[in-house]
C-alpha cells in the first residue's frame, strides 16, 4: 500500500461518511431490528473502490488480499459471500457518491464533453447465452473498433476532457447510441440545468438532424465528424485529438480497471462492477483536484505571511 493510496481511502471514507451523516436515506435498506453491520456502509463503498483501483476482479481474493494488507484500515472484513450481497445492494449509493465527487470539482462546470460507447462482453460460449440470467438483456453485437462479434452489453459514458464521468448507461449491445444519450439527459435534468451552450463531442454514430434537434431544445451543441457525403462540418479539424481522450478512458477502464474482466453473471453483479470501476476513475481524478487544491491554499496562505518576492535559491 502506498502513502497515496492510503490518502484517497482515507479521503473516500470520509467523504462518503460525511454524506451517510447527511442524509441517511441513502443507505441499503435493512431490517430496524436486528445485527447491526460491523462494516459501515463508508468502509463498504471505500473497499469497492480499492479493489477496482488494485485490479482485483475475484472477490475472494480481495477479501483475502484485504485481510492481510488493510487491517489498518478495515479492523472487520466480512467473508466473501457477504461482501458480494452488501455490495449489491449498495449500487444506489455508489451511484449518490460518484456524483457527489463529481460535482466537488472544478471539473464539473466544463464546457465541453465527450460522448462514447464501448462493449462490456459477458460471455462467448453458446452454452452461457444459452443460461446466463443476462438473457434478454445481453445481445449478440458489433464492435467496430475492434472489428468483432460480441456477446454482452454496452456501457456508454459522457465525460469531461479530463476524463471525469459525469453519466453514464448500461443497455444491450445493439442499444442505438442516440437514444440512449437523449435517455441519459433525460433522465438527469440536473446534468444539463444551467448549461446553455455546452458542447458535445462524438463520433460518426451520432448523426441526425432529430438527434441534433432534441440536443439543442436542452442546450447541448453537438460536436461530430462528417459522414460520408456529407457537407464539411464546423470544427472538424479539432476532434481528432479531442476524440483521443475518450478512447484513453475507454483504455484505462479496460486495461488498468479490466472492465472486460469483471466476472458479473446477473444484471445487478454487471451493474455493481461497473459502478465499482467508475467510482475508482471518479475518485482518483476527485482526490487529485481535492490535493491540488489544498496545495494552491497552502501555497497562498505562505504568501500572504510572507510576501517577499521568489528568487531562486
Amino acid at each position: 500500500m502506498t502513502t497515496e493510496l492510503n490518502s484517497l481511502a482515507t479521503a473516500l471514507y470520509v467523504r462518503t461518511d460525511d454524506l451517510m451523516g447527511q442524509s441517511p436515506r441513502l443507505a441499503p435498506w435493512r431490517p430496524t431490528t436486528g445485527i447491526v453491520p460491523r462494516l459501515s456502509d463508508a468502509e463498504l463503498v471505500t473497499l469497492a473502490m480499492m479493489q477496482a483501483l488494485l485490479g482485483f476482479t475475484s472477490e475472494r481474493r480481495w477479501i483475502r488480499y484485504a485481510g492481510t494488507h488493510l487491517r489498518h484500515l478495515f479492523p472487520y472484513l466480512p467473508q466473501a459471500p457477504g461482501y458480494n450481497k452488501r455490495l449489491r445492494k449498495a449500487a444506489g449509493l455508489i451511484q449518490q457518491v460518484i456524483r457527489l465527487l463529481a460535482v466537488d470539482t472544478a471539473l464539473w462546470s466544463d464546457d465541453v464533453w465527450t460522448v462514447d460507447s464501448t462493449p462490456v462482453e459477458c460471455g462467448r460460449s453458446r452454452e452461457t447465452v444459452k443460461r446466463s440470467e443476462l438473457a434478454g438483456w445481453a445481445e449478440y453485437g458489433y464492435c467496430a473498433s475492434h472489428s468483432r462479434f460480441f456477446w454482452g452489453l454496452r456501457r456508454h459514458l459522457v465525460c469531461t476532457l479530463h476524463g471525469l464521468p459525469l453519466a453514464f448507461a448500461l443497455t444491450g449491445a445493439k442499444a442505438d447510441e442516440r437514444e440512449t444519450v437523449l435517455s441519459m439527459v433525460e433522465a438527469e435534468p440536473a446534468l444539463v440545468a444551467g448549461r446553455a451552450g455546452q458542447r458535445l463531442i462524438g463520433d460518426k454514430n451520432y448523426y441526425g438532424r432529430g438527434f441534433e434537434r432534441a440536443l439543442n431544445e436542452v442546450g447541448i451543441r453537438l460536436l461530430r465528424p462528417a459522414r460520408k457525403g456529407e457537407a464539411p462540418r464546423p470544427g472538424s479539424p479539432l476532434f481528432r485529438p479531442l476524440r483521443q481522450i475518450i478512447e484513453s478512458v475507454n483504455e484505462t477502464f479496460k486495461g488498468q480497471l479490466d472492465l472486460e474482466r469483471h466476472r458479473g453473471r446477473t444484471p445487478a453483479g454487471v451493474m455493481t462492477r461497473v459502478l465499482q470501476r467508475i467510482l475508482a476513475l471518479t475518485s482518483a481524478i476527485w482526490h487529485h483536484h481535492l490535493t491540488l487544491v489544498t496545495a494552491a491554499h497552502a501555497f497562498l496562505t505562505l504568501r500572504r505571511l510572507d510576501p517577499r518576492p521568489l528568487t531562486p535559491a
